[in-house]
């Protein structure tokens, strides 16, 4: 098998067994020329003690020196399957979808800026499905293996036709290419000049928006435009559509309907946290009756001793955070209603649908929380047609800016005509 449109270095040839009539159809470059990385695009002048240069930037991908070869195989047509899916979308939904349908067809990038729970994963269909008509192969990134695991199956479903790669760190080589990717945008760093149409959900998490060797990944990935995805876009990228060098899709109103939930600003006293539970935070707990509750906290080491003083409490908790190897299966527990509260940092502000679920941002005044982020985490309540009115709550030690401005963000997007 050749692995189309791939870029492999040695170790990941020989761990894939690729045939050595395969590697002849392969372009070979050096990992590194002129101290610049050829797989990521970055420059370096670290040097290893035998005196080969080697690349920091993308070492998690495996090492990358200046005597390393990188293996580049062609890339040709993908052989894509229709969209199955029997849903249709809102009118709102349907004239962002083709507007986006129209800038890829011109060759030209486009963003959707639609608020959390508008349904762009639904308003990718068209998209997808005239890509894929047109014997293309796309790509949907995100920086989040949540975010990737959550897009996959709705996105096999969509296509069930199509042969869909799943790709994140730590999952198997794809079995044969597939015209459909789904995966991180750090996977993206294993292709060259691969697909004709990369979409980049959530363009503004971390670590895509603070790691500009992501941004050169989807570049180098890409032979065609480029689909942003965001409910807060960088500044960067509104600063683009605003002068029309970039398509624009604004989508104000989530797909039922409904506004969006205004966060409430509490202020508490926070001296006993993590340790113990604020009084005003048992409170709001205790009126959530029917509802399961995202509790959001700034850092790691809070989890097991709120998670402590929640339990002494009479609640059944879960924590969930970027480093735990069973977040999956406690995502999931939580979707079950195994578990009323889960208590997470922020590698659940994205790409999480609950029903019935309430957010409670815990220490919101704390720096670690941004206005972007603070949107972001509102954005998992209310997103079910079934209970679009679910409360969130800015509990902190006091009121800051980001607290009001991203209050102010969800108000003046609520007051906006659809």
């Amino acid at each position: 098998m050749i692995p189309s449109g791939m870029q492999l270095i040695d170790e990941e040839v020989a761990d894939a067994g690729i045939a050595a009539s395969s590697l002849a159809q392969a372009e070979v470059v050096f990992g590194i020329v002129d101290g610049v990385c050829q797989r990521c695009g970055q420059r370096t002048r670290h040097q290893l003690p035998d005196g080969r240069t080697y690349c920091r930037a993308c070492i998690g991908l495996g090492r990358v020196t200046s005597t390393t070869r990188l293996f580049r195989f062609p890339s040709g047509p993908g052989e894509g399957g229709k969209l199955t899916w029997a849903g249709s979308l809102t009118p709102a939904q349907n004239a962002a979808a083709q507007a986006a349908v129209a800038s890829v067809s011109a060759g030209r990038d486009h963003l959707l800026w639609a608020v959390t729970g508008a349904g762009k994963t639904e308003m990718l269909f068209p998209l997808i499905a005239h890509e894929l008509a047109e014997h293309h192969r796309v790509a949907v990134a995100t920086p989040r293996i949540d975010v990737v695991l959550e897009l996959a199956p709705r996105l096999q479903a969509a296509f069930a036709e199509t042969p869909v790669a799943v790709q994140y760190g730590g999952a198997p080589w794809p079995v044969a290419p597939a015209p459909l990717v789904v995966g991180t945008t750090h996977q993206l760093l294993r292709y060259y000049q691969h697909f004709d149409l990369v979409i980049v959900d959530e363009v503004d998490a971390f670590p895509y928006s603070q790691t500009p060797m992501l941004a050169a990944a989807v570049a180098k990935a890409n032979r065609g435009p480029t689909v942003f995805l965001s409910a807060t876009p960088p500044r960067a990228l509104k600063q683009a559509a605003r002068a029309g060098t970039i398509g624009v899709s604004f989508l104000v109103r989530r797909f039922h309907g409904f506004p969006l939930p205004v966060p409430h600003l509490l202020v508490a006293a926070l001296k006993g946290v993590p340790k113990r539970a604020p009084k005003t935070v048992l409170h709001l707990l205790s009126q959530l009756t029917g509802r399961q509750c995202m509790l959001f906290v700034p850092r790691i080491d809070w989890l097991l001793p709120l998670a402590q003083a929640l339990s002494q409490a009479g609640y059944t908790v879960q924590t969930v955070h970027a480093e735990d190897p069973e977040r999956v299966l406690k995502v999931q527990q939580f979707r079950d209603g195994v578990v009323a509260v889960l208590l997470t940092t922020t590698i659940l502000e994205r790409g999480v649908t609950i029903p019935h679920c309430a957010v409670l941002v815990l220490a919101a005044d704390d720096r670690q929380f941004s206005t972007s982020g603070l949107i972001q985490m509102a954005g998992r309540a209310g997103r079910s047609q079934a209970s679009p009115d679910d409360p969130v709550w800015f509990v902190g030690g006091h009121i800051t800016l980001n607290m009001l401005a991203a209050r102010h963000e969800i108000t003046m997007m609520n007051r906006r005509t659809p």
